[in-house]
């Protein structure tokens, strides 16, 4: 054990080391986040970035001129393993997968859960003698104490819910409403005294909703306030899309809602679906550099996935470097997913096509999944949200691609308990 006071100059530029290369590693690990959160693979070069900060950052804290002391590494490699297994646990929960406990628990408590590691942190570097290991978990503490109070008393907006919202509701917590919020840490529920239920919204200040969690696990509705944000969002990008004049149309399941909900949204609507033409007036660089542009005008953040061909927009407004990528810690996100699609032939036939699969569109010669042109273009409009909007010029024969049949309701990614709840109160709602 050792005080501040016994500190060398050499040893004082180790701990400032330390903190160094534990802030990039854990800002390339907040970063690496963003793929998790779109249900796709970390690409190489990223990993590889983040697997070498963060072995520099042990390498660092357990080598010395005496040699490597093993009780510095197995505490530092321990220490990161465990609060880096907490921070992506909300990424790893949004893929709807068969839920995993421990993930689930600390994606449900991922505001907090970075605290419980500051007590363990303060002991060992009270007790153990290692300047460089002291370093690193002073910076992580602060870290987490940061990401803590940055999210504290935020004023959120009240919403009453909507009849079917409520019904669905009451459905799945077996009529005790109260009990199911708590069992489910259902913090925006709010039931007054006299056994009124409103919902606690969200805002561009707050943490979103957690809506993966609420959808998919749970089995809810769309949130009001979830709803109302993901409609300006729409309306947001569409707008940006119209003045750069490129060709798009709504896609999956918004055009489900715009077709089967006479321009409304899905019940469980978690996104919006946008696709994009690229072609010689509307190129890959322009159309992301004019939407990066306007999402830092007008307070949205946009996230550029080149590899995979498609651009996130979200809802919640973007924040200065190095807080910028914390956002990946969030248990939540109301996004528009933007794909692109190209012109392409297959087996000698024009088509459109796209990188990612997107329900059961077939896979192309090239590799990648298409539709045939004249399906989609010229673009129609559809009413959506109020104004129509740009849709495949055959919407009903694009979603028949996509779904087979699109007039029978089905809860896509919930889970099954909870989807048999619900399910007659879904089949009324669409017939």
């Amino acid at each position: 054990m050792i005080g501040t006071d016994g500190f060398t100059t050499s040893q004082l530029i180790g701990m400032l080391i330390a903190a160094s290369l534990y802030l990039l590693t854990y800002l390339s690990f907040v970063r690496l986040l963003r793929h998790w959160r779109n249900w796709h693979s970390p690409t190489r070069s990223s990993s590889l970035v983040t697997a070498g900060l963060a072995l520099a950052t042990v390498a660092h804290i357990s080598l010395s001129s005496l040699g490597i002391s093993f009780l510095a590494l197995i505490l530092a490699v321990g220490f990161i393993a465990c609060l880096f297994s907490m921070i992506a646990a909300p990424a790893i929960a949004f893929k709807p997968t068969a839920p995993r406990p421990v993930v689930e628990f600390f994606a449900k408590h991922a505001e907090t859960t970075g605290l419980c590691m500051i007590p363990p942190a303060i002991f060992v570097g009270y007790m153990v003698p290692n300047p460089k290991l002291l370093g690193m978990l002073v910076t992580a503490a602060a870290i987490e104490l940061v990401w803590f109070l940055r999210n504290r008393g935020v004023a959120r907006k009240s919403y009453p819910f909507e009849k079917n919202d409520l019904l669905v509701l009451k459905t799945q917590a077996n009529g005790n409403v109260a009990g199911f919020a708590k069992q489910h840490s259902i913090s925006e529920l709010k039931i007054s005294q006299n056994g009124d239920i409103s919902w606690l919204g969200c805002n561009k200040n707050s943490l979103p909703c957690p809506l993966s969690h609420y959808l998919h696990r749970l089995g809810l509705n769309t949130p009001p306030c979830c709803r109302e944000h993901i409609a300006d969002l729409g309306r947001f990008v569409a707008g940006c899309l119209q003045d750069i004049g490129a060709i798009h149309w709504i896609d999956g399941g918004t055009l489900l809602g715009a077709v089967r909900e006479n321009g409304g949204l899905l019940a469980w609507e978690d996104d919006i679906d946008i696709s994009v033409l690229l072609d010689d007036d509307t190129t890959w660089e322009k159309l992301c550099s004019s939407l990066s542009r306007r999402g830092a005008k007008d307070g949205y953040y946009v996230d550029v996935f080149k590899e995979g061909g498609f651009i996130t927009v979200s809802y919640d407004k973007p924040r200065t470097w190095p807080f910028r990528w914390e956002r990946n810690r969030m248990r939540g996100e109301i996004h528009l997913d933007l794909v692109s699609y190209r012109y392409a032939e297959n087996n000698g036939q024009p088509v459109l096509e796209r990188q990612l699969l997107k329900g059961a569109m077939p896979v192309m010669e090239s590799g990648w999944h298409g539709v045939p042109v004249d399906i989609i273009l010229p673009t129609s409009t559809i009413n959506f949200l109020g104004p129509n909007i740009p849709c495949p010029n055959q919407p009903e024969a694009f979603l028949q691609i996509l779904y087979g049949d699109f007039g029978s309701a089905e809860l896509t990614y919930v889970d099954e308990n909870a989807a048999k709840n619900r399910a007659d109160i879904d089949l009324e709602h669409v017939t």
